[in-house]
C-alpha cells in the first residue's frame, strides 16, 4: 500500500538496556496514540532491527508537511509528558527526519521493512530521483514486496528546536528509501538490490542500511 498522506516523520533510535521495556510500553500506550491523535497524523508504526543500527525505526505518516510544522504538533513537542521525558532520556543515536513523500507505491502493508539513508551527489539530485523511482518501480513488482517508497527530508523542518529535543543530539537524514514486504528474505533481497543501484545512480557517502520487523502499528481511521 502507498504511504498515507504526502509527508512522514522517520525516526531511528537506540535505547539503553535499562530503558528498553519502559520505551516499548510508553511507545505503545502513550506516545504513538498521542501522535496519531494529532489532526493530520494518519498512522504510526514501530519496527525493531533484524540487523542494522539504530535498533528501532518509527514511521509516522501525515496528510502533508504543514501538519509536521504546525501548531498542534509543535505544542506536543514543546510540552512533553513526564513519561516522554523519562523514556527519551534513554535514547541514543537518534536520527529524525521531517520528509516529503516523493514516490510511494504498493499493494498492502508489510511486516518487514528495509530502510536506506543516503545523500545525493552534488548536481545530480534530479537524475538520481528519476533513477531511484525507476528502481523502486522494479522493486514494487518483486515477489514478496508490498510497498516501495522514496522520501526526502527537509533539513530546516527536521532541525526545529523543541522542548522534547532539548539536551539530545539528533541527527538529520537526507534521502530515505523504504521497501516493505511479507518476509525477511524477500525484503532483504530487494533492499540490497536497491542499495547497489544507489551507488551506481549517484548516491554519495555511506549508504546506511537496516532491516526491521514490525512491532506496533496504529492508524487514525477517522481521516
Amino acid at each position: 500500500m502507498a504511504l498515507r498522506g504526502s509527508a512522514v516523520v522517520a525516526i531511528w533510535n537506540d535505547i539503553t538496556p535499562a530503558g528498553r521495556d519502559n520505551f516499548i510500553e510508553w511507545h505503545n500506550r502513550q506516545h504513538i496514540p498521542e501522535r496519531v491523535g494529532i489532526p493530520g497524523f494518519l498512522r504510526g508504526r514501530r519496527y525493531v532491527a533484524e540487523y542494522g543500527t539504530p535498533a528501532y525505526y518509527t514511521l509516522y505518516e501525515a496528510a502533508d508537511q504543514a501538519v509536521l510544522t504546525g501548531a498542534a504538533y509543535l505544542e506536543r513537542l514543546n510540552n512533553p509528558t513526564p513519561w516522554t521525558k523519562e523514556a527519551t532520556a534513554e535514547f541514543r543515536n537518534t536520527v529524525r527526519g521531517v520528509c516529503t513523500t516523493r514516490y510511494s507505491r504498493g499493494s498492502g502493508d508489510g511486516g518487514v521493512i528495509f530502510t536506506l539513508r543516503f545523500d545525493p551527489e552534488a548536481g545530480k539530485a534530479g537524475a538520481l530521483e528519476q533513477g531511484v523511482i525507476a528502481e523502486l518501480e522494479k522493486a514494487s513488482a518483486m515477489k514478496g514486496i508490498s510497498g516501495a517508497h522514496l522520501c526526502i527530508a527537509d533539513s530546516a523542518a527536521s532541525g526545529i528546536e523543541t522542548a522534547e529535543r532539548k539536551g539530545r543530539q539528533v541527527g538529520v537524514p537526507n534521502w530515505i528509501v523504504m521497501v516493505e514486504g511479507s518476509s525477511v528474505d524477500a525484503v532483504d533481497a530487494a533492499g540490497q538490490a536497491l542499495s547497489a543501484a544507489l551507488a551506481r545512480l549517484g548516491g554519495t557517502g555511506a549508504i546506511e542500511e537496516g532491516l526491521y520487523r514490525l512491532e506496533f502499528s496504529l492508524a487514525d481511521f477517522g481521516e
